[in-house]
């Protein structure tokens, strides 16, 4: 009887195996992925917006003629639709709002919010840690210009059709 009781006597190791599991244990439930709730989304759109992004008092060059808009949609329609779609409100994408953070739509009052110059600044240098890439080198100061001008003016939703790789037709040609 007096093996058994030592056998079972809590030692040092055996406490803190416990507690290692109980702490497993709480943080298993505690790293849930759940979707940040509406505070949270606030919160963090205004640090994004007031100071992470830079270039707020940077001006657009461009003006919104029809031209800039339809160049900036054809520079749009090469380098950002896998993650906004043809038209930039995510028509067509399967992935944008699993992603996490998810995709938002160009057209929401967050994105909006942003000046031209911080447009421009995250089309530029990416947005961390979302997964928008920086587009330095592969499009030309202009061409990122003439995409915020599109961004002002998105299409309809949907209006452009799916990306073809996600199954839609052929791009609607800007």
């Amino acid at each position: 009887m007096a093996d058994r009781r030592a056998s079972q006597a809590i030692t040092p190791r055996r406490a803190t195996l416990r507690r290692a599991a109980a702490l497993l244990l709480g943080l298993s439930s505690a790293c849930r992925a759940t979707p940040p709730t509406a505070f949270e989304t606030a919160v963090a759109s205004r640090v994004k917006r007031h100071l992470t992004v830079g270039g707020a008092s940077d001006r657009n060059p461009l003006s919104p003629t029809e031209e800039n808009v339809r160049a900036g949609q054809r520079a749009f329609a090469g380098y950002c639709w896998a993650c906004h779609g043809l038209d930039g409100q995510n028509t067509g994408v399967p992935f944008a709002s699993a992603m996490s953070p998810p995709v938002p739509p160009l057209s929401s009052a967050e994105v909006q919010a942003y000046t031209d110059g911080q447009l421009k600044w995250v089309i530029e240098n990416g947005l961390f840690p979302s997964g928008m890439p920086a587009a330095r080198g592969l499009l030309s100061d202009e061409e990122m210009w003439r995409v915020v001008v599109f961004v002002r003016h998105l299409p309809k939703a949907g209006s452009l059709g799916e990306p073809a790789p996600y199954g839609g037709g052929a791009p609607a040609a800007p």
